[in-house]
């Protein structure tokens, strides 16, 4: 049953999608469906410089996505579904908190609600959170980035706007633009680039942390 719309997006939209067997209240969840858009959606977003290093097998699919036809455009949108649904998967299992993935299909994904007390999770932007919390954020915020380092790879567009926090836990989300620092030329800039958006914000919160030593931590474990 579809309860509406939980968040909108350039290329994405976020839908509260509640499943249930009738007449059994112990079988009922609430999911959050992201849809991608295809061909009707005139634009899509996102930046080729996050796919540097990737492959796409067939080559009138490349040439459609690079002169940005309506097929172009509806190839984009499952191939940046299909990197987020294999991301959450990979990362779910290494033990990153991201969302549980429940299943794909075609440019949907559906996945955990991260609520707290039954209502969805704030992004951590919106939150004000001090002293203990505050550390204990970072601390979280950090051993997830060391997750993803130790697979060679970065979220690419973390900031506090794609994390949320609930409760005292902290969940990373929108990761299909995943980034290998390895294999993608730019790698290590989007990497840096993530260290600077988490730094900044938690600096200005009146944390003593700093972007170079956050990078060189996550270099380490990445190499």
């Amino acid at each position: 049953t579809e309860l509406g719309v939980l968040k909108t997006g350039k290329e994405a939209d976020v839908f509260l999608v509640e499943r249930a067997v009738p007449g059994d209240p112990s079988q009922q969840v609430v999911m959050a469906a992201k849809r991608y858009r295809g061909e009707e959606h005139r634009s899509f977003h996102r930046s080729s410089a996050y796919t540097e290093g990737r492959k796409t097998r067939n080559s009138r699919d490349a040439r459609a996505m690079a002169k940005k036809t309506a097929h172009g455009r509806a190839v984009a949108a499952g191939q940046w579904a299909a990197a987020e649904w294999a991301a959450l998967v990979r990362f779910w299992l290494a033990g990153v908190p991201v969302p549980y993935p429940v299943q794909i299909d075609g440019t949907e994904l559906l996945m955990e609600l991260v609520d707290v007390d039954g209502e969805a999770a704030p992004r951590l932007a919106q939150t004000r959170p001090t002293g203990d919390l505050l550390v204990s954020y970072f601390d979280q915020l950090r051993d997830a980035m060391l997750a993803l380092a130790r697979h060679g790879v970065a979220h690419g567009d973390l900031s506090p706007y794609n994390v949320l926090a609930a409760g005292d836990r902290l969940v990373v989300i929108d990761l299909p633009q995943v980034v290998d620092v390895v294999a993608n030329p730019t790698g290590m800039d989007f990497l840096m680039r993530d260290c600077r958006n988490v730094c900044s914000w938690f600096a200005a919160r009146g944390l003593d942390v700093d972007e170079h030593d956050l990078f060189a931590e996550l270099l380490a474990s990445a190499l």
